[in-house]
């Protein structure tokens, strides 16, 4: 029996898939709620747990829907190569904001020709769209560094007084643990030790 299933991409787990699946709704589409496979990373490419799990299930006949190409990935040649792998199992494809991406309705040449063109061009947009956003958030970055804003955990400010002299002369004797130490400290192991490599090189001055 051929199955129906409907695949969801955000790019972020904060995001909202609710439009996605509204958008099942307005084209009075049911897909058993088994059948939906949503992943919330980004499109640049299709090593995606859910998307890789969903492939692993459709067989053909099976029908797969998708909001619009940019939900399916953003990375032009990815896009092709998958859609011609997916419609060569004979799998159809169904881009709900795309009438025009139906492979249940376009078989004859004419239809697949048309079909083609307007999936190269859609994929092209999609990608075209994420090296613009890559280089938006590279610009704000820049802008923001210039600016002086600091990205990042910020800094622990760890003082290097008489007290941490002592707690250091008594780790390094080990009459106390590193976690007493670390923890004393408030510090993450890695940051532990950042922090008692700075004090050794500078511990003569104290």
């Amino acid at each position: 029996m051929n199955k129906e299933f409907y695949y969801l991409r955000v790019s972020s787990k904060d995001q909202n898939i609710q439009r996605q699946l509204h958008a099942l709704k307005e084209k009075d589409i049911y897909i058993e709620e088994r059948n939906i496979f949503i992943d919330k990373q980004s499109g640049k490419n299709f090593e995606r747990e859910q998307y890789q799990l969903l492939k692993r299930l459709l067989r053909d006949g099976d029908a797969l829907y998708i909001k619009s190409i940019d939900r399916f990935g953003r990375n032009y040649q990815e896009i092709l190569s998958e859609w011609r792998e997916l419609t060569s199992m004979g799998v159809d494809i169904i881009v709900l904001d795309m009438p025009l991406l139906d492979t249940r309705n376009n078989k004859d040449l004419l239809g697949t020709l048309i079909s083609d063109l307007v999936l190269q061009l859609l994929s092209y947009v999609a990608s075209s769209e994420l090296k613009n956003i890559k280089s938006r958030q590279a610009e704000g970055i820049k802008l923001a560094l210039a600016n002086g804003v600091k990205f990042g955990r910020p800094k622990q400010n760890i003082v290097f007084d008489s007290t941490f002299k002592n707690l250091y002369d008594d780790w390094k004797s080990k009459k106390i643990t590193t976690k007493f130490f670390r923890e004393y400290l408030n510090l993450k192991p890695n940051t532990f030790y950042r922090r008692i490599a700075e004090f050794e090189a500078k511990k003569w001055l104290i």
